[in-house]
Parts: structure tokens; sequence; C-alpha cells
């Protein structure tokens, strides 16, 4: 696998940070965003498909509110990005007519990508809109989010949508054209010019940058390793080397895709989930989940934590408390305690049939210790 098949790849998921997308004073700025799209539309009008994954919405709307920088408080902020959505898809609309090409607006939160029924709705829709020939635009559907369940970066967002979309490659774009083992700002740091593993990032210096938008490197090097991770190759570079990124050249650093696409949904678990309760398990239970990859039992289950609703995600500790994995439970909260303990056999005879099933089923469960 080569920055090469970047060049080639059928399906690119591209991010743009909002910082890339503004003027110094916050505003949209019309010439870059009509930059990026010359690069886009080319890659398009050759066969290409691209998702692109845009942040930018809070940003787009301070002009027209009158703001002078980006508000500190959650709700201004939704009203930014709530009067700003729409002016930036209207944007990307005119942009990308220039060619003839034409974007459908996609907003995910969180929440989509945990739940089952979210996340196949989400991936069949963004199927439609690419054999339909439309651009994706995906951002976060920032008006909606809580800060419990936001992504709070586009970053992991588009990692998530490279996997749900079944991309080829995925390229991060920023102010930042790759990542340095030291500050790009002093004298001598290198450019780290590809990542195989976590051994090349061994005194890399993930600082936050700029002021515009919300994730620093960090956040960056979490998505790139998120979509390697399921096998998607990763290039981070800045906007002004769009061209040169999407065509495989040189540019910014790449990272080797290393696993290979998992299911997606556990992948959301694993990466997009918020653990809305605690399972705590003794031995033999995590034994069982995570040694044996077995269903989990009311029977080994000790204790129980939090207010969450059948579907939700929990985490399962170990004795230690420590979290070993995180699963979509079958019950309430308020169900479990009356189960604990106790053979599924045992339930089903006092409780009815409809208790014989597992806490969580095995196909819903994903072990992180070799995540974190």
């Amino acid at each position: 696998m080569s920055r090469e098949q970047v060049g080639t790849a059928a399906r690119l998921v591209v991010k743009v940070g909002s910082s890339s997308l503004t003027t110094p004073q916050g505003t949209i700025d019309v010439d870059r965003v009509d930059a990026l799209v010359d690069v886009l539309a080319a890659r398009r009008l050759a066969g290409g498909q691209i998702v692109l994954v845009s942040s930018g919405a809070i940003a787009a709307g301070l002009g027209p509110l009158g703001l002078r920088s980006r508000p500190k408080d959650l709700a201004t902020q939704q009203a930014a990005a709530s009067v700003g959505q729409g002016v930036l898809v209207a944007r990307y609309t005119s942009s990308f007519a220039r060619y003839g090409l034409r974007v459908g607006q996609v907003l995910l939160t969180a929440d989509d990508m945990m739940r089952r029924s979210h996340y196949r709705n989400a991936r069949r829709t963004l199927a439609r809109l690419l054999e339909l020939g439309i651009v994706p635009v995906v951002n976060e559907n920032d008006t909606v989010a809580t800060d419990e369940i936001r992504f709070g970066d586009n970053d992991r967002l588009a990692a998530l949508v490279a996997h749900v979309t079944y991309a080829d490659a995925m390229v991060l774009l920023s102010d930042v054209d790759a990542l340095y083992d030291g500050d790009p700002r002093r004298d001598g740091a290198r450019r780290i010019t590809e990542v195989r593993g976590p051994e090349d990032l061994e005194g890399v210096e993930l600082g936050t940058s700029g002021r515009v938008g919300t994730g620093g490197m960090v956040t960056k090097v979490q998505a790139a390793r998120i979509a390697t991770g399921a096998g998607v190759p990763v290039v981070l570079t800045a906007a002004a080397h769009a061209a040169h990124a999407l065509a495989g050249d040189d540019v910014g650093t790449y990272f080797h895709p290393v696993g290979r696409h998992p299911g997606t949904r556990l992948l959301w678990l694993a990466h997009a989930a918020t653990g809305q309760g605690r399972l705590h398990l003794d031995e033999g239970a995590v034994e069982a989940v995570v040694g044996r990859r077995k269903s989990l039992l009311p029977a080994g289950v000790v204790k129980v934590e939090g207010d969450f609703s059948a579907g939700d995600p929990v985490d399962l500790c170990g004795p230690a408390g420590v979290v070993v994995a995180r699963g979509l439970v079958n019950y309430d909260a308020s169900e479990i305690p009356e189960l604990l303990g106790r053979s599924t056999r045992e339930l089903a005879r006092v409780l009815g049939p409809e208790y014989e099933r597992e806490l969580i089923h095995r196909d819903d469960i994903v072990i992180l210790g070799h995540h974190h």
C-alpha cells in the first residue's frame, strides 16, 4: 500500500478544517473555497467519487450574527452553526455549480454513528448520493449535538465517514502542511513523511495550533489511527497542497493502513460511542467476554451504574474498575439489578421467556484493550 493509491482511489473522503476556509477576520473566504473546489471537481470529473467533510459552519455564522470571535457558550455556538451551515452549503453549491456539479448536505451526530438503524441509514443515504453523482458535504449536526455526544471535531467524524462509505483513502486538510518532529515554526524541525505505526510518532509535538477550529494535531493523529486501523490510508497536509495530496504526490504526512475493514458498527462503538453507563464484571465474565469473545450474561455482572436504555452503548469494567469492552445493552438500567447473578435459564423461569436473552450479545461487543 503506498501513497500513489491516494492518486488512484475510486472513492475519497476529504476533510477540510474551518481555518482553511476562512479569512483572517473569520468570515468564509470565497477564493479559498473556490480553490479547494477546483481540485475536488477535477477529481470528480475524472471519474472519482468525493465525500467532503467540511467544518466552518460556526465561522460562517459569525459575520451574519455580528460576532467578532467564536462564541464560548454552546447555545451561541449552535445558533452560529445554524445560521452558518446554510451559508456554507450555499457557498459550496455555487462553487461546484461552476463545474456543473451538485452537492448534497448530510448532517450527522455521534448518535447517528452508534445506533444500528441510524448508521445503516447514513450509509444508504451516502451511497445513494454518490450513485446519483452528487458530492455529499458532511458536517457534524452542531445545532443539536450536546457536549456529551459530540464528535467535537470533524477529524474523527471524517474517519468514521471513511468507514461507513468504504472509502479507498482519506485526506485531512488543515492549516498545517504535515506532522513535524518539533515545532515547524522553529528551525530544524523535520517533516515526518510517513507513519507506519506508533513508533514513528515518538517525540512528535502534537500541540494545538490555529484559533478558528477545534481540532489540534492530536485529533488528526487519532482520526488517522481510526482510519488506518480499518484499512484506509490517510494523507495529512495543508489545504494549499490539496491538488498534490489528491494526486498521490509526496506532500504532507502519509499514514499507512494497518488493519482491515472491521465490522463498521463495532468501529462506531469503539470510537464514536460514549458509554452511557457501566456494568461491573467478575473475573469469569471478563475472561468469557474478552478472552473467549462470548456474550455477556447476567450471571457475571456484579454491579450496574448509570441511567441507560436498551440499545445504548455501555462500558464493561473488570474487577479493577478498568474499562475492558463496550457493548450495546439489551435492557434498561432499571431492569438489570433483578437479573444480576442469575442464570438465563432461571430468569426465563422466574420472569418470563423474554428475559432469556443475554445482557449484551457478542456481536454487539467491542474489546477496548488494544485501542487505547
